[in-house]
């Protein structure tokens, strides 16, 4: 990997020196079907490419970007270069260079089965090959030779020749003509988004039609598409729905029409990420086609990201980051779009509580994390900037921006972002772009404001302070302010407080409420002064700032008897995250955040919010309880979910969501229960038992030795599928036996021959909570190969098995002091590397903290 990286100031010095003009890249990807040549050698396709650029400085020198295992030849400004010569397998050098230049790349490039460059698939269900491109940040290297740098913007023209019986996809509109697909030329792009889609999808169509406010009418022609095996579960109208809506919304809110033609989106198997903002090809992983039964927090999530990647079109791809350093102005954007716009245009209007709830829990652990950064982080090269789509980058910037639009108003934000996208399209900005825009719109300085919130870093955490007279009244309520001591910024907050009392049929209903701008260590709130004592105290009520919300006593005792009865549900969602948030800094014993989830649980109206219950609940159970009560834990969350699963209303998306949990937590008194769900001699009222929720439950039994081998090779023959072979795959990891475990380390660690999808599988299942001794032996081995794990694999991999197989199970001091020995060895590393490392030892020593507060727990 050292090899193929790029660093900030080779991008600044090739941008000051190029521009370019446009691409012509010809793909042939006849060589994705037949038999390999069997000798080891990568598949390979050919690849040949012009590009046409300007250099400012004739006669100087710079560098195109390909990794490939061979270049056939090089050719610039007409002269042949010889390839042994010019190309070192991720560069081609390029010397004397002239005013104007063509070079024309002719290599053959290698399919990934990593998900990075060309990924090409087998269905395992009927032998079908897909190939489809993955790029983001630096990966169009690996499929056509290119300037690999977001500030290089061009049109590219694709061509792709392709087997006969399949269609191929790219950005622009494309036909089949004497047996070469040829598409439209695109508007000036960066590279990471362009993208090809090839293979035998099931594809469906549709259209949205606008008219125009200057009387013109947008027709934009709808794809989406899937393997023919995901066919029967594929709801394309719903899809199409959410799409409809949300182009409805960002036209009616950006004032720019949508710039790219067509709007195909593509839902692909192995893939890495959530999806890919290609225009015209928007890419997202297949898991979004539901084969089973999901909750409605499935179907929200998924509209999340469609209108996520949407938002990218202008806010990512209209007009794009210069350098790394400010992926936040496309990823912060989008994310905020994403709940934005499910609220104002879809069926989830309570998208915010998801928003507040999860994704900003996601935030929370990122910002607490060593290698915390500001929003606008310092990126020095392309393995940096692989790290940095993170909680930070996603959830806090999405939080900040909320945050943002309260300060300045939603009107000026979006009229501050109409003029970004009419002033920069189709080019690149830096930060000082947008902030230009929203102080002319709003009228505000907005130094200040990004001083605090977009270069620092760090989570501020705020407690009520009420002071009470003689006759019990409110004489003075405060909102304390802290800050850590890495990161000590207390920054300004603009947030609602809410004040709550237990009513006569006792709920607990807000009966005051007051905003406030909070600034410094202490700040008053004058305007509750005089009211009525309240029960609970609520600091960032209406999740307007970012920020930990803290309790004072009388608040935390209420919670404890009552959170159940709290009536608005996102209040009641900005407790449960403020409560596990005190358990993950050692403030709240573990065992008390489960018995509350077990409490309260049931009475959870809300099914993302209790979906997210269940996860963090397992994690207490798996990483915070004392070690001496996770036996008493198991017990306690297996009898609970059983008797929440009976009690749940019969085929209802809270029972389906029981069932899971159930499955996850359940320790040897519940595998009879599932057993017999499996084979029916077991039934839950309404509870079908589909594929899907078949493999869930496989997988404890697999983990606990009820069946093995063939008794999974029998399910996998029901669901001979691609998604029935991850799940296979993993359940055969989860075993508890020796030779399985160094089999399942040998196959991810010491060989590359599983594809991403099989390699995410097989960390999931070897790392099982049950199975801490069984596990003890790899804490060394992990240490002595992620260094060469690290160089010889592509980072995806590498990223997947340093975090996926660190010894986190392991959780002592010796683990701890064999981590902080590995750091002290390796200063030399790969700086990616080593955050990683940095990461998981932070997570296990937050553990021990969090162990040590619940081994102080009175044992219920």
């Amino acid at each position: 990997m050292p090899g193929e990286n790029l660093s900030r100031d080779e991008a600044r010095e090739r941008a000051a020196l190029l521009a370019v003009d446009g691409y012509e890249v010809s793909l042939d990807v006849r060589s994705a079907l037949g038999e390999g040549d069997g000798d080891g050698a990568p598949r390979t396709f050919r690849s040949v490419t012009t590009i046409r650029f300007r250099c400012a400085e004739p006669g100087a020198s710079s560098f195109a970007d390909l990794i490939a295992p061979s270049v056939t030849s090089v050719s610039l400004n007409g002269r042949d270069l010889d390839p042994s010569e010019v190309f070192d397998g991720s560069r081609i050098a390029l010397e004397d260079l002239a005013a104007e230049n063509e070079l024309v790349v002719d290599a053959q490039c290698a399919y990934s089965r990593t998900g990075e460059g060309l990924h090409r698939f087998v269905d395992p269900e009927d032998g079908e090959v897909y190939l489809y491109t993955q790029y983001e940040p630096a990966d169009s290297r690996r499929v056509f030779a290119n300037f690999e740098q977001p500030d290089l913007k061009a049109p590219f023209r694709f061509e792709v020749r392709a087997p006969e019986q399949w269609t191929v996809w790219s950005n622009g509109a494309g036909e089949l003509t004497d047996g070469v697909w040829r598409f439209a030329e695109t508007k000036p792009i960066s590279t990471y988004i362009t993208c090809v889609v090839a293979g035998p999808y099931h594809y469906v169509t549709d259209s949205y039609t606008r008219e125009l406010p200057d009387g013109g009418r947008l027709e934009i022609p709808l794809g989406a598409m899937c393997r023919k095996g995901l066919a029967p579960h594929f709801d394309a109208d719903d899809v199409f729905l959410i799409t409809k809506q949300g182009l409805d919304f960002f036209h009616d809110h950006f004032d720019y029409p949508y710039p790219f033609g067509k709007y195909d989106q593509a839902f692909v198997p192995e893939y890495n990420l959530g999806a890919m903002e290609n225009p015209g090809l928007v890419t997202f992983r297949e898991e979004y086609i539901f084969r089973g039964k999901v909750t409605r927090a499935s179907y929200e999530g998924r509209a999340n990201t469609i209108l996520h990647e949407m938002a990218h079109m202008w806010f990512g791809d209209l007009v794009t980051m210069e350098w790394w350093d400010d992926l936040w102005l496309k990823e912060s954007f989008a994310d905020f779009m994403g709940a934005f716009a499910n609220v104002g245009a879809t069926r989830f209007k309570d998208a915010w509580i998801t928003f507040a709830n999860r994704r900003k829990a996601w935030a929370y652990r990122a910002d607490q994390l060593p290698s915390t950064h500001p929003i606008t982080a310092d990126i020095r090269d392309l393995e940096d900037a692989k790290l940095n789509f993170d909680g930070i980058t996603y959830a806090k910037g999405a939080s900040v921006l909320k945050q943002l639009v309260a300060y300045v108003g939603q009107d000026a934000f979006l009229e501050g972002a109409r003029r970004y996208f009419k002033r920069h399209a189709y080019g690149n900005t830096r930060l000082g772009d947008l902030l230009a825009v929203l102080e002319e719109t709003s009228g505000r300085d907005m130094g200040a404001w990004a001083r605090s919130w977009l270069q620092t870093a760090g989570v501020n955490a705020l407690t009520p302070q009420v002071l009470l007279d003689a006759e019990g009244r409110i004489d003075e309520l405060a909102v304390l302010q802290e800050a850590a001591e890495s990161h000590p910024e207390l920054r300004p907050h603009r947030v609602a407080v809410g004040l709550y009392r237990r009513g006569a049929d006792g709920t607990l209903q807000r009966y005051a409420r007051a905003e406030a701008d909070v600034d410094g260590p202490r700040t008053v709130v004058a305007e509750p002064a005089g009211a009525e004592a309240p029960d609970l105290v609520l600091v960032n009520d209406d999740d307007l700032t970012y920020c930990k919300t803290r309790f004072d006593e009388t608040s935390l005792a209420t919670l404890r008897e009552a959170l159940g009865e709290l009536t608005d549900p996102l209040a009641r969602a900005l407790c449960w995250s403020a409560l596990w948030n005190m358990t993950r800094d050692a403030l709240l014993p573990a065992r008390e955040f489960i018995g509350l989830v077990l409490r309260f649980g049931g009475r959870e109206s809300d099914i993302g919010v209790l979906q997210m219950l269940h996860a963090w609940a397992d994690s207490a159970l798996t990483h915070y309880v004392a070690p001496e009560w996770r036996e008493r834990g198991a017990r306690l969350l297996t009898e609970g979910a059983s008797e929440q699963l009976y009690a749940a209303g019969p085929g209802s998306e809270q029972q389906l969501a029981w069932a899971r949990f159930f499955a996850r937590v359940t320790d040897e008194r519940g595998l009879e229960l599932l057993s017999g769900l499996l084979d029916g001699k077991a039934t839950v009222e309404g509870l079908v038992v589909d594929q899907e929720l078949r493999w869930a439950f496989l997988e404890p039994l697999a983990a606990h030795g009820v069946v093995g081998e063939s008794e999974l090779a029998d399910e996998l023959a029901r669901d001979d599928t691609a998604s029935g072979k991850r799940h296979q795959v993993r359940c055969l990891a989860a075993r508890p036996s020796e030779a399985v475990k160094a089999q399942a380390w040998a196959q991810v660690v010491e060989s590359d021959a599983l594809s991403n999808a099989l390699v995410e599988a097989t960390i999931g299942g070897f790392a099982q909570a049950s199975q801490r001794e069984l596990l003890a032996p790899y804490t060394e081995k992990y240490f002595a190969a992620i260094d060469r794990v690290w160089r010889e694999r592509s980072i995806q991999i590498g990223m997947d098995v340093v975090r996926g197989l660190f010894p986190a199970l392991q959780q002592s001091r010796a683990t701890l002091d064999a981590t902080d020995a590995w750091l002290a060895a390796h200063e030399d590393a790969a700086p990616a590397l080593r955050r990683l490392v940095l990461e998981s030892r932070d997570d296990l020593a937050r553990a021990l903290r969090a162990q040590e507060c619940d081994a102080t727990a009175s044992t219920d």
